[in-house]
């Protein structure tokens, strides 16, 4: 028998083995390849976002650099954060012992609140553009407060935010959005009355303001409102989701898809970004967003903060600075409802020349209103930041660390409800409202 050298045996060995590990990882590049989006197609929303989406069970779990991520459920997409932080923050747990307690239940969807005098709350009810008055000590729920504006209240329409004046006790000044029907379709709206001194009425309701163009569709308004520090109005607005009309959030010419700046008499700021721009509407702040559902300023650092819905995956947590433009619907960190990739897939937004979200869900919270905690009640929660979730039902708390988040936490995850709006009140509660109709308070234990 021949006998085989040694050196030739082992090259042989050596051959098999690399191509052993060639044939194990030749597919890698094909597996991770994105398929073009068909930019004809479009795809159709749910009447309310969020509503036909379920978290997965607790599949594909990531290792967070600060341990387990508050995240369990298998990711949606195959994008990668664009920095460490950017997604699956670790798991934080609450240490003060908390009270949770229903204040009222059997309402409608309750779309925004605000508090206008101690444990006293304006709660707008979407559906039935009722405004009422909730009373958290006494439990008690007004007569509907007359003189609220018609609303269109088809698919995600009706009465949505309320504000009062800075100088409300003065004034009496209430402030509402909503989705209202004008010529070629329907806009979000802003209007404004005075809250009768019996508490029954608003006086000389008037529209201020309106997101124009006008399309003919019921879904993303947008609709959250928030004072700054000289008593000028911040406005956000949805994208009115369908293609091709949501690619006018790229647009500075429409009000869609944007973060508006203006006066109470619903004229634009002199200091917005783009005031001195003849092919730019002066109301605008920030444009490129999708469908805004929370606003509030960190109370420590002054920044505007923001979150708004994605597609599939891809809900967004960001800050707002004017002139700023947040990339939709040209980068995402979500897909289309049918699967198809956005646009091709494009996810990273500073690339682009977009600002990267400060924080992304996948899957999708569908996340709402949102709070920051600006109070000494429940010390471990001072500036953080509580987001109400739709297809999620829980409420995150959000660990922020200058603008970056360092720990997620759900709160109120077995009551099985569509948390619509956050409120922190002046004693340091914590308001939810529901889609079901329910307010929750959630306070420390024996307070």
């Amino acid at each position: 028998m021949t006998k085989i050298p040694w050196s030739r045996l082992l090259f042989f060995t050596m051959l098999i083995f690399v191509l052993a590990l060639a044939a194990c990882g030749g597919n890698d590049d094909a597996s991770n390849e994105e398929s073009p989006d068909d930019s004809g197609t479009t795809t159709e929303e749910p009447a309310d976002e969020g509503a036909e989406t379920e978290e997965p069970a607790d599949e594909g779990a990531e290792e967070s650099a600060g341990g387990e991520p508050a995240e369990t459920g298998e990711k949606v997409t195959e994008f990668e954060p664009a920095f460490p932080e950017q997604t699956r923050a670790p798991a934080v747990v609450t240490e003060t012992e908390l009270n949770e307690e229903v204040i009222v239940d059997g309402l409608e969807v309750s779309w925004g609140m605000e508090e206008f005098e101690p444990n006293r709350l304006l709660v707008t009810q979407r559906d039935t553009a009722e405004l009422l008055i909730v009373n958290l000590e006494d439990y008690s729920v007004s007569e509907p407060i007359e003189g609220t504006p018609e609303v269109n209240s088809e698919g995600q329409g009706g009465l949505f935010d309320v504000a009062i004046a800075p100088d409300f006790d003065e004034s009496r000044m209430v402030f509402l959005t909503f989705s209202q029907d004008v010529e070629g379709g329907t806009v979000t709206a802003l209007g404004k009355g005075v809250l009768s001194e019996d508490e029954t009425s608003l006086e000389g309701f008037e529209v201020i303001f309106q997101a124009l163009p006008a399309y003919e569709g019921d879904l993303h308004y947008g609709g959250r409102i928030i004072f700054d520090e000289d008593g000028n109005l911040f406005l956000t607005t949805g994208e009115r989701s369908d293609d091709p009309i949501r690619e006018r959030a790229q647009d500075l010419d429409a009000y869609l898809g944007k973060v508006i700046h203006i006066t109470q008499d619903g004229e634009a700021v002199d200091t917005n970004p783009f005031i001195e721009d003849e092919e730019a509407l002066d109301g605008i702040y920030s444009y490129g967003h999708r469908n805004i559902q929370g606003i509030d300023f960190h109370p420590e650092t002054g920044d505007l903060w923001i979150i708004e819905f994605g597609p599939q995956a891809g809900d967004e947590l960001n800050i707002v600075e004017p002139g700023n433009n947040y990339g939709w619907p040209i980068v995402s960190y979500g897909i289309e409802y049918s699967g198809e990739l956005i646009n091709g897939g494009v996810s990273e937004h500073e690339a682009q020349g977009f600002i990267e979200p400060r924080y992304y869900w996948d899957p999708t919270s569908a996340p709402s209103g949102s709070s920051f905690y600006d109070n000494n009640a429940i010390p471990e929660w001072e500036n953080n930041l509580f987001i109400g979730g739709l297809a999620s039902s829980y409420i995150a708390r959000v660990v922020i660390e200058g603008d970056t988040i360092v720990g997620e936490e759900r709160l109120l995850t077995d009551k099985a409800e569509r948390f619509r709006d956050i409120l922190v009140t002046e004693d340091g509660a914590l308001i939810a409202a529901t889609d079901g109709g329910t307010i929750y308070r959630i306070t420390a234990a024996g307070e």
